[in-house]
């Protein structure tokens, strides 16, 4: 499980959330505006200056957004309110992300349109109380009003609190090191450079020459938990491996900068991913070398016993056993460093939920990690600043790099190459060039095939490739039965300074529930995306931001029924459907119901969730109704950071697309390591069983290549 309203393994934006903000806020006023001028009606807003004119928005829109940030974030005595300078900010992320500045400025012409209709006025000429009756109105409306709010103010209030000034206010580090406003003991030292032999066996794709030909034993496409394990298994094998990935290869120098700046910099399309069905769920991935391993929380799980009892008995796969696996988790385990939080990192928050649970007779214990050098920077979901988090680009991928394996950042697996009917390699294009120059496209010809692009983007990859679609095309499987995970989690108030950004975020769990589908994770996130996370705008949103040293964060993830589907979108990126199901809808309520107890036992003043007439609970009876209310999927803000099952393994090549040793039924040479082969839902984070199953797999390979 990852942040959003939850900490995950990832965290979610709005999906016209911009990309890349600028240093430093500038007014919306040019130089001189604050000499002597006429006062300007009563709720107009401040003219912009005429650059601002030429930018992303224009004049009129910049008003719009002045006249909303003023009303849902007003200042308080103890806490800055919206003005210009936010809107500035945010036109300069818009300046940097066209493509997402036509959608956001769609969103805008449409709240636009519902201003006139309401109030017969645009909505830069509403007066506060009127832009303010206009949002609650939607907020407090069906589905589809709910969401064109929160498209719409989810930049503004990233925009308002990714500032340096209101993070001091709070103690909290703020990581970006080149603002003169952070005091020195919060600026991250600087990080070093990778090591000298991850430069020597690294190359860019664009730096190849065309129509290169490579060749190799094994070439494996992704570097996230399963390739980089197979990567590395293989080279220590002996075996000349290839290892392909589209993102770059970044540092720890890289890991600063706010929220924004590093999820377009470490997530897959700014983390704009989302599984569409009867409701909406943000489902963002990693992106670069490490994959989501270097953006997930670093929860380490092994599978229960009951999910391989299951796939025993109901599948067939024999094979699979916790004995049978055990030699492959140590293994895992062994070389991330897996062990429990530290009892001095997990935190004010979680130590109130430990003595809550004590007292409720429930079942809780300190989570095991990959990061056994954590110092508890809370920024797990954003790339370890300390390399302490074991991620494969800090773990996996430097050994098989050490093993001798070839590293190429930035390439794009496009087809496989296929001949006599086995995998025999895979063309891929460099995934991006400086301007004027034609990417290169080059082929890696090998023995086997690894894919491991994860649960979405297997998929993706393998049916846009007509061959390899035909040949995997017998079971129907191949972009089917995909598991998610979803997640939900709720923000307290607590009566005292927690100070959540201090400590691991997710570093704790309760486990009472897990044998009904229900696992509970601690989370906890930066003032910028709690501001988007908390359910409330206006004065209310503010009275809450105020007290950020004082709200805790908790979450549920579902060990899900409902099933989904993956296919080719424009562009290649993944389209995906997915329904969460009547059961998982009642499990849902549960889970916000028995957080919000919880919580209140812990001694919580108010619990927010997002969860539509139940967004401020003040008591148990408000949890009570909660619990009692006749809930729809659309009705619950819900995340999800675990795509699973979409090439699920199967005894049969009717059934699955590979069989126990990952070795696809229709496609000889081809094998798939990553979550997508799990048949079910395991119903913890999959990270470690993942990477044991790929360390499987690849010795399994490693002796069949002799």
């Amino acid at each position: 499980m990852q942040p959003a309203t939850l900490s995950r393994d990832r965290l979610p934006l709005a999906p016209t959330a911009p990309s890349l903000p600028s240093d430093r806020p500038g007014p919306l006023e040019p130089p001189g505006a604050h000499a002597p001028r006429p006062e300007p009606a009563a709720g107009a807003a401040p003219p912009p200056s005429a650059s601002a004119a030429a930018g992303p928005l224009s004049v009129r829109e910049q008003q719009s957004l002045l006249c909303l940030a003023r009303a849902v974030m007003p200042a308080r005595s103890d806490l800055r309110g919206a003005d210009a300078a936010t809107v500035e900010r945010l036109a300069g992320w818009l300046r940097e992300a066209p493509g997402m500045a036509s959608g956001y400025r769609g969103l805008l012409l449409a709240l636009d349109a519902l201003a006139w209709m309401r109030f017969r006025s645009r909505l830069a000429d509403l007066d506060p109380s009127a832009a303010m009756a206009l949002c609650r109105s939607l907020n407090e409306g069906d589905f589809a009003a709910r969401s064109l709010l929160r498209a719409v103010l989810s930049p503004l209030k990233l925009a308002h609190f990714d500032d340096p000034r209101l993070y001091a206010q709070f103690d909290a580090p703020y990581p970006r090191a080149d603002s003169e406003l952070v005091p020195p003991h919060l600026r991250p030292a600087a990080p070093p450079e990778l090591p000298r032999y991850a430069h020597e066996r690294t190359q860019r794709a664009v730096d190849l020459a065309p129509d290169e030909v490579i060749d190799c034993d094994v070439v494996v496409i992704g570097s996230g938990a399963g390739g980089a394990v197979a990567a590395y298994e293989l080279a220590a094998a002996g075996h000349a491996v290839v290892l392909l990935e589209e993102g770059a290869y970044n540092g720890r120098r890289d890991f600063v900068g706010s929220s924004l700046r590093r999820v377009q910099l470490m997530y897959r399309d700014t983390s704009a991913t989302f599984a569409l069905g009867n409701t909406v769920i943000p489902l963002p991935v990693g992106r670069g070398v490490g994959g989501t391993t270097a953006i997930n929380s670093g929860t380490c799980f092994r599978a229960p016993d009951r999910i391989f009892r299951a796939w025993q008995e109901h599948l067939g796969l024999t094979r699979y056993s916790p004995e049978s696996m055990a030699p492959f988790y140590e293994r895992v385990e062994g070389v991330l460093g897996v062990g429990p939080t530290a009892a001095s990192l997990i935190g004010r928050g979680a130590e109130r939920i430990a003595e809550a649970c004590a007292h409720l007779g429930w079942k809780h214990r300190p989570l095991s990690r990959n990061a056994p050098e954590c110092d508890g920077q809370g920024v797990c979901c954003f790339g370890c600043p300390t390399d302490a988090k074991r991620s494969t680009n800090v773990s996996y991928v430097p050994m098989a790099l050490r093993a001798g394996c070839q590293l190429i950042t930035l390439a794009r697996a496009e087809r496989l190459l296929v001949q006599g009917g086995r995998a025999v390699g895979v063309e891929a294009v460099a995934s991006s060039a400086p301007p004027g120059q034609r990417p290169p496209r080059f082929k890696i010809r090998s023995r086997a095939v690894v894919v491991a692009c994860g649960a979405l983007m297997t998929p993706v990859l393998l049916l846009s490739d007509e061959r390899a679609r035909r040949a995997l095309g017998r079971s129907g499987a191949l972009g089917n039965n995909l598991s998610i995970h979803p997640a939900g989690g709720v923000l307290a108030l607590m009566p005292e300074a927690v100070r959540g950004y201090r400590s691991v975020p997710q570093g704790y769990a309760v486990e009472q529930f897990h044998g009904e589908g229900l696992l509970m994770e601690g989370a906890f996130m930066p003032l910028d995306l709690t501001a988007v996370s908390v359910p409330l705008i206006g004065p209310e949103l503010m009275e809450v931001m105020a007290v950020y040293d004082r709200l805790a964060c908790f979450g549920f993830m579902l060990e899900d029924e409902g099933r989904g589907r993956v296919r080719p979108g424009p562009g290649r990126r993944p389209l995906v459907r997915y329904d969460l199901s009547p059961a998982d809808v009642v499990r849902a309520r549960r889970g916000f119901e028995l957080l919000g107890r919880l919580y209140f036992a812990a001694g919580a003043e108010r619990v927010l969730c997002g969860v539509r007439g139940f967004e401020d609970l003040r008591s148990l009876d408000d949890v009570a109704r909660l619990g009692q209310a006749p809930l729809r999927a659309r009705d619950m803000e819900l995340t999800a950071y675990h795509p699973l099952g979409s090439a699920r393994m199967s005894r049969s090549g009717r059934d699955g697309v590979v069989d126990e040793e990952l070795q696809a039924h229709d496609l000889p040479g081809l094998y798939i390591c990553d979550g997508s082969v799990l048949p079910t839902s395991p119903g913890v984070n999959p990270q470690v069983t993942i990477m044991a199953l790929a360390s499987r797999a690849a010795q399994h390979l490693a002796e069949r290549l002799g």
